[in-house]
């Protein structure tokens, strides 16, 4: 997998393709013009269901179902790997990802969203790297930085947008992501909350760490759903709660890609992502020969 960059220069502007990875409540084709699906293979296996290509605004665009369109994967079982390095071989410079949260201060309230800056990992299942030494892997032991997990240029698009759309948006915010698919106890989530964690879900780590091997720009739209079960006197989460607020909150972070999509695809990157593939070339550490 070349470590390139992804943007095809025009006499306007650089045109970016952006992959799109949907959580749970905002898998839904429709949002693309021109759809074809595509199944692929990786060197990690199969992603969790086929890639949607077609266009917004025309700007290409490739959207992924986390956990499968039928919501057959759990947190756990999403092939991370296989879903980074197949948006990657699609040649997107751009993951824009969506994720339902819980909340774990009284001023995020469901409904909100939140345009994650940090995070915190608590999972201990998940393979978190593109370099794990396998024949198929790429070669060398990869020491990515973390300090900025996040694309800076890319959130500051989201952020705006949904300050223009008048949305309820949080413009920064620390996630802690739990191995699941249990929900917290109590306990654990006031402990989290001491840490300094904002919201809660189960999908960021290893997702945000591939894409950054991967040398692509990422960005998540966090979308809270409850208050965990931290917050005395509020019910505690639970599936049918977070179904519920999640219908109006796709409707939310669709608005947001359909707005943000076009405006990412006309500004230019060159730097940005070449910042990107400098900062992975610089991390890989390769075997003597």
């Amino acid at each position: 997998m070349p470590l390139n960059v992804n943007c095809k220069k025009t006499n306007v502007y650089f045109l970016c393709k952006i992959g799109i990875i949907g959580g749970t409540g905002l898998d839904d084709p429709d949002i693309l013009e021109g759809r074809t699906e595509k199944y692929v293979d990786t060197p990690y296996g199969k992603p969790s269901d086929a890639l949607i290509l077609g266009k917004i605004k025309n700007v290409d665009c490739v959207l992924l179902a986390r956990h499968g369109r039928h919501h057959t994967v759990m947190p756990s079982n999403v092939n991370y790997r296989a879903n980074i390095w197949a948006l990657k071989e699609e040649n997107c410079s751009h993951v824009l990802v969506t994720t339902a949260c819980g909340s774990l201060r009284e001023e995020i309230q469901p409904g909100d969203l939140v345009i994650i800056d940090q995070f915190i990992d608590r999972t201990t299942k998940r393979h978190c790297t593109l370099y794990d030494g396998q024949h198929s892997s790429l070669p060398g032991v990869c020491h990515i930085p973390m300090a900025e997990p996040f694309c800076t240029k890319t959130r500051e698009v989201l952020i705006e947008t949904a300050k223009k759309l008048g949305l309820q948006c949080h413009s920064k915010g620390t996630v802690v992501t739990i191995e699941g698919p249990r929900f917290s106890s109590r306990a654990e989530s006031c402990m989290f909350r001491s840490w300094g964690a904002d919201v809660i879900n189960m999908t960021t780590v290893p997702e945000v760490i591939l894409a950054k091997e991967a040398g692509m720009s990422y960005a998540s739209i966090a979308m809270a759903t409850d208050y965990d079960c931290w917050k005395e006197h509020e019910e505690a989460v639970s599936v049918d709660k977070v179904l519920k607020t999640l219908k109006g909150n796709a409707n939310k972070a669709t608005s947001i890609l359909l707005t943000a999509i076009p405006q990412i695809g006309s500004m230019e990157w060159t730097n940005t992502l070449h910042t990107l593939k400098t900062t992975v070339q610089c991390s890989v550490i390769l075997p003597k020969q």
